[in-house]
C-alpha cells in the first residue's frame, strides 16, 4: 500500500486533483468530509457536540449549524480545543477503518488540508502539494465560493505559507493554468505513483 498525503492551500484546486486521482483508481480518504460525517444527525459525535455546546448549535432540522458552532469556537481557544477533543478521535477512528478496508496494493490518497501546518508529512510515503499563486487563489475563492477579498485573504493567512507547503512536498502539481494542463500533470504524477507502488 502506498500512502499519499495530498495537500494545498484553500483555492489551490486540491479537490480537482483529488477527483482526478480517484477516477484513476486511488482510494481517497478525505479528512474534512469525514469530520462532517462524524457529526451528522443521529451520530454519537453530534450528541457529544450538543452536550458540550448546547442546542444553540443545532439547526431547526436537527443538523449541526456549522456557522454558529464556528462563531463560538473560533473566538475561544478552550472551546475550540473541546470541539477538537470530540471530533479528532472520531475522525482518526474512521480514517483507520477506511485504511484497513483498502486493498494491500492500493494507492491511498489522504486529502489533508492542514498537512504542513500540523507537521504530518512524515506519516506518508509521498507528499503531493497542489500549488497556485495567492492572486490566483484569491480570484478562485471570489468566483467559486463567493468570498469577499477580506475573507479570502484571512483564510489564506490562517494557513501555512506557500513556501512552508512546498518545503514538505515530494511532488508538486502547479495549478495556475487550464484544466487540460492539470490533467496532463496528474497523468504524470499517477504514472510515477504506479511506479513507486510497483517498487514497493
Amino acid at each position: 500500500m502506498l500512502k499519499i498525503g495530498l495537500t494545498g492551500g484553500i483555492g489551490s484546486g486540491k479537490s480537482e486533483v483529488s477527483r482526478r486521482l480517484s477516477a484513476k483508481g486511488a482510494v481517497i480518504i478525505d479528512a474534512d468530509k469525514i469530520a462532517r460525517e462524524v457529526v451528522e444527525p443521529g451520530t454519537p459525535g453530534l450528541a457529544r457536540v450538543v452536550a458540550t455546546f448546547g442546542d444553540q448549535v443545532l439547526r431547526p432540522d436537527g443538523s449541526l449549524d456549522r456557522d454558529k458552532l464556528g462563531s463560538i469556537v473560533f473566538a475561544d481557544q478552550e472551546k475550540l480545543a473541546a470541539l477538537n477533543a470530540i471530533v479528532h478521535p472520531l475522525v482518526g477512528q474512521r480514517v483507520a477503518e477506511l485504511h484497513n478496508q483498502a486493498p494491500d496494493d492500493a494507492i491511498v490518497v489522504y486529502d489533508v488540508p492542514l498537512l504542513a501546518e500540523n507537521g504530518l508529512a512524515g506519516m506518508y510515503d509521498v507528499v503531493i502539494v497542489v500549488d497556485a499563486d495567492d492572486e490566483v487563489r484569491l480570484a478562485r475563492l471570489a468566483e467559486h465560493r463567493g468570498m469577499s477579498e477580506g475573507d479570502a485573504k484571512a483564510r489564506i493567512a490562517a494557513q501555512a505559507t506557500r513556501e512552508d507547503r512546498l518545503a514538505v512536498a515530494d511532488l508538486v502539481i502547479p495549478n495556475e493554468g487550464t484544466l487540460g494542463d492539470l490533467d496532463a500533470r496528474v497523468d504524470e504524477i499517477w504514472s510515477e505513483l504506479l511506479e513507486r507502488a510497483a517498487r514497493g
